[in-house]
């Protein structure tokens, strides 16, 4: 059985040619920046699924995620 954290980063595909490469939500076209900026505005999640139904609470979770995952696997500071 995969994890919990496996199964949300399984929703933030990359596919190339749509939205220039960037990783998106389920393959739609909002990517996971899209997500941060809209949390980094003051959007709280309720906010941001009632004005974007496409989307759903875990995959703002993911956003998330495959963010923090991301920046710990790029920067190591010494």
């Amino acid at each position: 059985m995969k994890s919990q954290e496996s199964k949300l980063i399984e929703r933030i595909t990359i596919i190339p040619g749509l939205m220039g490469g960037k990783p998106t939500i389920r393959g739609n076209r909002f990517t996971v920046i899209d997500i941060l900026e809209l949390l980094s505005s003051g959007m709280t999640n309720e906010q941001i699924l009632e004005e974007h139904p496409i989307l759903e609470n875990e995959d703002i979770t993911a956003a998330l995620l495959f963010s923090a995952k991301q920046i710990r696997d790029e920067y190591s500071y010494e």
